[in-house]
């Protein structure tokens, strides 16, 4: 039976005595959303592959009243992605909601990518989420269900030169999100994929907004000219983290700005 005695608020979205594991969780979008998860009421395993990363953000957590715990790793080796759901686990006591956010990227024409570029790009990108689901799988089934969040990318779905191996790990993790969306679905495991539009971040600043071509370009096809702050992907996290989303599986979200709708006629979308 429902509590009627929680405001709707309360009951949809809060994340009140629940544990989140979060990959990649010291860069700009990693860490708005475990101090957003935190503030939502969540404790959240901060994970990275720098401890003193980890730890800033674990600062930065406390600072906004939230609970962090510090589980610095490398999760580009299978057996490190299972070593770190298993210290997580045991760290937490549970895990309700896995974010898969750790991610990197290396922009080279496809003649140019080498066998090294791809493995590191997939291992980090592809297969550490790939075998992290795996592995909170038995978990979150003994706990009775849970949420997983993917971090997709516009180039899950969008073309654009230069970043062929990262743009196949995103459309990779799409597919394997909703396959286990499927197979996960008896076991009130919801799986999603929310991906980020062009989002001003330290990574994404210098390779991006700073490059005044490719400034251009994107403000030309971003409906909302203007990139995205880390904080306004929060609320979708949200909605995909809490009881909210109790019907919401095997989908993609895409926070964007609008990218992906389409243009307008009426701006100049040409780059000189």
């Amino acid at each position: 039976m429902k509590n009627t005695t929680l405001s709707i608020l309360e009951r949809l979205f809060s994340l009140q005595h629940k544990t989140a594991l979060i990959t990649g969780a010291t860069g700009g979008i990693g860490e708005a959303l475990a101090i957003g998860f935190a503030q939502a009421g969540a404790t959240v395993g901060i994970n990275s592959r720098s401890p003193a990363k980890v730890a800033a953000t674990c600062q930065a957590v406390a600072a906004a009243g939230g609970q962090a715990v510090p589980l610095p790793a490398d999760i580009t080796s299978v057996d490190a992605s299972r070593q770190l759901m298993a210290d997580a686990h045991a760290a937490l006591g549970s895990i309700d909601i896995l974010v898969n956010c750790a991610g990197m990227n290396r922009r080279k024409p496809v003649i140019e990518v080498t066998e090294e570029d791809w493995e590191t790009i997939v291992a980090v990108n592809l297969r550490s989420a790939y075998f992290l689901c795996q592995a909170v799988h038995p978990i979150m089934q003994a706990q009775g269900g849970g949420k997983i969040i993917n971090i997709g990318s516009m180039n899950t779905t969008y073309g654009l030169d230069t970043i062929s191996v990262y743009g196949a790990t995103k459309a990779g993790l799409a597919q394997v999100t909703r396959v286990m969306a499927v197979e996960w679905a008896a076991d009130n495991i919801q799986v999603n994929l929310l991906s980020p539009g062009f989002f001003m971040t330290p990574l994404t600043e210098h390779g991006l907004w700073n490059n005044a071509q490719r400034n251009r370009w994107l403000r030309a096809r971003i409906p909302l000219r203007r990139p995205g702050e880390p904080e306004e992907l929060v609320g979708a996290a949200l909605l995909l983290a809490a009881p909210a989303s109790s019907y919401i599986t095997g989908t993609a979200i895409a926070v964007d700005g609008g990218f992906l709708a389409g243009g307008s006629w009426d701006r100049d979308e040409l780059v000189e």
